[in-house]
């Protein structure tokens, strides 16, 4: 692995719901996964968020740990509820609190914080009036940025605006297996993915206006790209990269991502009549408002798929996997090749730097009997990744970095804590802290950039 740019960020990632906990303390309101994760049977053994890893009351503990990793950026996320407990008017000054001492603490260790305004934690007393289906959502979001923007922005540069809007809309409005838990008629989901755009959009707006320090923002969408078999499939795999389809157009890319960089929604390739309807009701002033100028494309990729081309429409077909394919714990195929392909063909479709914003693994991770926890599949995981965005970067592609998802083992939405993501293992009884074998190797590559 070669070294990367003298600049390229380092970090690791978080989200406030799935390590905060502290679910109802110092004014904090509910969230939609606070209500639907005491659902029976809505997430794996009945957990829930309520404690997580305690990073309320650990927060400079977990920021020491971060500086002896030698990171240089943290991405977070912010609890909307945590700041406005009803999702708009009176602002929750102790909420408020936490998130001013977080980044005072980051910068105190040389640490820039990387500010996502939403990671799936919606309010619930605006769920209540709606949700994401109320028209109004967009104006709630854009109070919301406004407070945040004011607090922050003298020490903070650089946010994120939206998390996956794939997944808390197909999978909180279509399966109903993540928060909100609805099971939404098409035209509803694809009126609440777009209010979630408008959102997007006028949270730019906000941050360009009200901020101290000049901004830099992006979103992140996920990204599976798919891998060309062989050579002669590079125009198929860049095809189904970005191609989108009525019955999968939730989970594409450019459904998301063209919007926001192209000022237009891509044309599904089986157009039907609800979605003519839909864009057709779409208005100018809406897309101008959702086209806002970004600095940096950040993309979540952890997974991609192989492609052939083919004679037939749509010009390209999956590859079927080999069996006894290499797995992560979670189920997900390890294929490296996607954080080549991935940001490589997002850097010719959007034309701004890649930020790895998300990238990582859940892994069979346990305390050993030597009082470690040893996870070699972690590291030549992350090896086998990172030697192909290396290859992106060599290869001429425009890189800001890189964030380890996740810095903490922590609550994984419907699968509760059964999954175990994080460089640092937590022991959820005692909340102590232990450096898997994979933090120590992550440590000296961010110590030598990358070789």
């Amino acid at each position: 692995m070669k070294k990367f740019a003298e600049n390229f960020v380092w970090g690791v990632a978080t989200a406030s719901y799935q390590i905060e906990g502290a679910w109802k303390e110092d004014g904090k309101g509910l969230s939609v996964w606070d209500v639907c994760a005491k659902k029976p049977g809505f997430v794996k053994e009945g957990d829930h968020g309520e404690i997580a890893c305690d990073h309320y009351h650990h927060m400079k503990e977990d920021v020491r740990i971060m500086k002896e990793l030698g990171v240089k950026a943290y991405r977070f996320s912010i609890s909307w509820p945590r700041i406005l407990p009803d999702g708009v008017g009176k602002v929750n000054q102790e909420g408020l609190a936490f998130y001013n001492n977080l980044v005072d603490e980051l910068k105190a260790n040389g640490i820039e914080p990387y500010v996502t305004l939403f990671h799936w934690d919606f309010p619930y007393k605006l769920y209540q009036k709606g949700g994401w289906l109320n028209p109004e959502s967009p104006n709630w979001f854009a109070e919301y940025t406004k407070i945040v923007v004011k607090s922050l922005s003298d020490r903070v540069q650089y946010f994120i605006t939206i998390n996956e809007p794939q997944c808390f809309i197909a999978l909180g409005h279509e399966t109903g297996i993540h928060a909100p838990g609805l099971k939404l008629s098409r035209k509803d989901i694809l009126t609440a993915g777009h209010h979630a755009l408008l959102a997007h959009g006028k949270a730019v707006q906000i941050i360009r206006e009200y901020a101290i320090l000049p901004p830099k923002i992006g979103f992140a969408p996920v990204g599976n790209p798919g891998i060309p078999e062989k050579e002669a499939d590079m125009e198929a795999a860049r095809k189904a990269t970005f191609d989108c389809d009525a019955d999968g157009i939730y989970w594409s890319t450019a459904w998301w991502a063209d919007p926001v960089f192209f000022g237009t929604y891509p044309t599904p390739s089986d157009m039907d009549e609800e979605l003519k309807e839909f864009l057709f009701r779409v208005t100018p002033e809406e897309m101008e408002i959702i086209h806002q100028p970004l600095d940096f494309f950040g993309v979540n990729i952890y997974q991609g798929r192989t492609v052939a081309a083919t004679d037939t429409k749509p010009g390209y077909q999956y590859v079927k996997k080999e069996i006894g394919y290499a797995q992560t714990a979670i189920k997900w195929p390890v294929t490296p090749k996607a954080l080549y392909y991935g940001p490589k063909f997002f850097y010719e479709r959007y034309k701004k730097p890649i930020l790895i914003t998300e990238n990582g693994l859940s892994s069979m991770d346990w305390v050993s009997l030597d009082g470690a926890v040893h996870d070699p599949g972690r590291i030549d995981f992350l090896t086998r990744y990172l030697l192909k965005y290396s290859q992106a970067y060599q290869d001429g592609v425009e890189l800001m970095g890189y964030f380890h998802w996740s810095l903490l083992d922590n609550f994984e939405w419907a699968e509760g804590y059964q999954e175990r993501f994080g460089l640092i293992y937590v022991d959820y009884p005692t909340q102590k802290r232990i450096w898997k074998d994979s933090a120590y190797w992550y440590q000296k590559i961010i110590a030598q950039n990358g070789i």
